[in-house]
């Protein structure tokens, strides 16, 4: 009798045990379940403040643009200036830029998709632009050369450029895009683009959804965007000059083009036709970077507008969390 009193107790405490482990295991799961769910609201209640931030961007580009419909200048500050906005559980930072006073990478080709070829207009601005960054003559043409393969879509390769061939037989294994790039950190994966050439080039570049020259605002240009008139002039403004030309620039902006060209430092620079088109008194494209905290959440955000008769436009934007 003793025996099988020791055994019944002893299959009862086996059954509690048992039933212990199965309890906790699922408390676990519950309370994984919960953290994740808290996560996932987190996550999105984070991207939902990126768009308002995108919304408030718009409305102060609108602001900018009616201010003066034919100039956009540095007053008011509000070029990549840092905002912080304070919310319930975090903050959103903030920086609204001129998405203009750059090298469009796209602009080396021209055409239409599935049908883009080389640009000589964009191409030889390219090169311009980094030779003003000390890039050497045969490095430039090289480089040049490998963004035209990166973007075109023919497979014959330039004089010192790389199509399918050069990157079919590399770790890992790829093939060049045939479109235009979206963003400038796509350059990385095209050859000669190291780490160096990188940096250098990063800060003057940019990826506008269009295959036309970036509309540089003149009014908006400061003194490290002086490589930007070296290239205009495709190196007949030397850099120090250009560095003078910007500081030369009136209070409130360059009324008209004429004021600027005509201005001494520019003597005896024919600019082509094309230069003088691409040139402008106003912004066209604005770029916003933010960054958003809430809770344990954060999402950095950029977007790409377009203001164009006064109306602005989402051109392109892209959520992601903070690694």
């Amino acid at each position: 009798m003793n025996r099988q009193s020791g055994v019944a107790l002893l299959t009862v405490l086996l059954l509690v045990a048992v039933m212990s482990v199965l309890v906790m295991s699922v408390l676990d799961d519950i309370r994984f379940g919960l953290r994740r769910a808290s996560n996932a609201q987190s996550m999105a209640q984070a991207q939902w403040y990126a768009l308002g931030a995108e919304t408030l961007a718009m409305a102060q580009i609108d602001k900018l643009s009616a201010r003066d419909p034919g100039r956009t200048t540095l007053a008011g500050d509000w070029n990549d200036r840092p905002l912080v906005f304070p919310i319930e559980h975090g903050t959103i930072s903030a920086r609204l830029s001129d998405a203009t006073t750059c090298f469009n990478l796209n602009s080396v080709v021209m055409g239409a998709p599935e049908l883009w070829q080389r640009s000589d207009t964009g191409s030889q601005q390219f090169g311009a632009l980094l030779h003003a960054l000390d890039v050497p003559a045969h490095e430039a043409d090289a480089l040049v050369d490998a963004l035209v393969d990166w973007i075109d879509t023919d497979t014959t390769p330039g004089a010192s450029g790389a199509e399918d061939a050069t990157y079919l037989s590399r770790t890992p294994v790829h093939r060049t895009s045939g479109t235009l790039l979206a963003e400038p950190s796509e350059l990385r994966a095209i050859a000669g683009f190291d780490d160096d050439i990188y940096i250098r080039l990063r800060p003057h570049v940019c990826a506008l959804p269009t295959d036309e020259p970036s509309p540089i605002n003149l009014n908006t240009l400061q003194d490290d965007d002086a490589v930007l008139l070296s290239m205009l002039t495709d190196g007949a403004l030397g850099p120090d000059a250009a560095h003078r030309l910007i500081r030369a620039r009136p209070p409130g902006g360059w009324p008209d083009f004429d004021a600027f060209w005509s201005n001494r430092l520019l003597a005896g620079i024919e600019p082509s036709q094309p230069v003088r088109e691409q040139v402008s008194l106003r912004t066209r494209f604005f770029a916003l970077q933010s960054q958003i905290e809430y809770a344990d959440a954060q999402v950095v955000a950029s977007a790409l507008f377009e203001n164009d008769a006064g109306h602005t436009r989402l051109v392109a934007h892209r959520l992601a969390p903070l690694e």
